[in-house]
């Protein structure tokens, strides 16, 4: 049965692929004939014009991989499929995110209003009770009281909405984080009974963005074949993610099976992009800026101002991800504590910024 579900998440994948490869080309002669570019300058690390709507793409390539996968999948379990109250939350809000991240693309959008638009989506969650009800042991706790997980888990949802945001400031550095990350989703939902359909819709997301990744990493702009996912996409990204990493970490036995790693995997997936916009908050702060504000301080401007390129700011950043995962999991694996192996990321996130500031001084 198993090797039955991954044929049906590898079709929804595939799917997806395939109507993104397909419409894209039509997408980018849209953007050529209205204008919607993203121009050089200011904090752009790009020198020239670059249809921004890329994203747009990832919302209804995955649908359609998830309807045409779910036919067959459903056509196997008699024509009987369930659709939960938190998936048509999350429906919801996803759409809520992506409308106004296509606005933002196409006229524009002031940050205040779509933060608020965001909180509305982030609420949706808890509403339907689908929030982090329990730390597993981190930090010494256990069972979270509803006055405490309700907020928590909507602080969470608008961090990593905007972090995937925010990090989408190179060629292809969002969509290949992502692209681990959904993977792992895929592979981490196939192996519980009743999560299938979060496995397809995740592989359906996944396709769409592996073939944005192509135009996006070696698509060429003076050829018209290159494009950036734009807010459309990375916030529907990471409004995807929240969920995904929300609805893992969730302690609900009679869903999900009782798992003390489900928080740490979550953290753990999404540490580069989290961490990052936590550390530039936090030194706007004491700087006295706005917090919304834009700057050249999020963690590709920082290696790339050590003197790397643009091609190895990418691959030092996906290394980093690489190694957050792999000491976490040897470090659990070794018996060491959740409340420990957070205090290891933090020493280690704080320990690679100096070493590039460091690299960056010297440069200069």
């Amino acid at each position: 049965m198993i090797k039955e579900q991954y044929c049906f998440a590898i079709l929804a994948a595939v799917v997806s692929m395939g109507v993104t490869f397909g419409v894209m080309p039509m997408l980018l002669k849209f953007c050529r004939l209205k204008g919607y570019y993203d121009l050089p300058g200011g904090r752009k690390v790009h020198h020239c014009a670059v249809p921004r709507l890329g994203g747009l793409l990832f919302m209804p390539a995955m649908l359609v991989g998830l309807v045409v996968t779910l036919f067959f999948y459903a056509d196997g379990l008699g024509g009987v499929l369930s659709l939960r109250v938190s998936s048509v939350m999350m429906i919801v809000g996803a759409f809520l995110v992506y409308i106004i991240g296509t606005v933002d693309d196409m006229v524009g959008m002031k940050a205040n209003h779509k933060f608020m638009i965001q909180l509305v989506a982030a609420l949706l969650m808890p509403f339907c009770g689908l929030f982090i009800n329990n730390f597993y042991g981190m930090f010494g706790l256990y069972e979270l009281p509803l006055w405490f997980g309700y907020p928590f888990t909507v602080f969470v949802i608008l961090l990593i909405v905007n972090s995937i945001n925010l990090i989408d400031g190179i060629d292809g550095l969002a969509s290949g984080l992502c692209i681990c990350i959904l993977s792992v989703f895929v592979w981490l939902y196939m192996q519980m009974s009743n999560t299938v359909i979060y496995a397809i819709g995740a592989s359906a997301l996944l396709g769409s963005l592996v073939a944005f990744f192509c135009f996006n990493m070696w698509g060429k702009a003076e050829r018209g074949t290159k494009t950036f996912m734009g807010d459309s996409g990375s916030l529907f990204l990471g409004y995807a993610l929240a969920y995904l990493s929300t609805k893992y970490a969730t302690c609900n036995p009679s869903v999900l099976p009782y798992r003390e790693y489900a928080l740490l995997v979550s953290y753990t997936l999404l540490i580069v992009p989290t961490f990052d916009v936590i550390r530039v908050a936090l030194f706007r702060l004491y700087r006295h800026r706005p917090v919304f504000g834009a700057d050249k301080t999020h963690i590709h401007h920082v290696v790339m101002a050590a003197g790397f390129t643009m091609h190895q700011t990418w691959g030092i950043i996906m290394a980093l991800f690489f190694y957050f995962c792999i000491l976490n999991l040897v470090l659990y694996k070794a018996g060491v504590g959740s409340t420990w192996i957070v205090l290891a990321d933090l020493l280690s996130f704080v320990l690679f910024h100096v070493i590039m500031h460091r690299r960056a001084v010297r440069r200069k």
